[in-house]
């Protein structure tokens, strides 16, 4: 698996995971520490990927990203910090006022 491509996927499903949490969809990521390729995929692994938001700023959120094969659990990559800011209309930075995760309520079922 080539690295970049695994980097523009976890960097896509992490601003969808800033958006959802933030409910803005002008987000941009201003942050990506160290990335520790710690084993290797080969083509035809399941990969998951784990993102948790760790810290919440005014303008910001941090996460933490872990890569792994879906089968046997194994570690394929870990980024310990990624920041996203909040941006207003006019692509400034803007106060989100999160201080913590936010869980989707279960979608309704339909009445049969």
């Amino acid at each position: 698996m080539f690295g970049g491509s695994l980097l523009k996927w976890i960097d896509e499903e992490a601003a969808i995971y800033v958006i959802t949490q933030l409910g803005n969809q002008r987000v941009v990521t201003k942050l990506i520490s160290e990335i520790n390729f710690v084993s290797s995929a080969r083509e035809g692994d399941v990969i998951e990927l784990g993102i948790t938001a760790t810290e919440f700023g005014r303008t910001s959120i941090t996460l933490r990203c872990e890569v792994r094969n879906k089968i046997t659990r194994e570690s394929i990559l870990t980024i310990n910090r990624m920041v996203f800011v909040n941006l207003s209309d006019e692509g400034k930075p803007t106060p989100h006022g999160k201080t913590q995760i936010t869980y989707m309520d279960a979608p309704a079922r339909f009445a049969a």
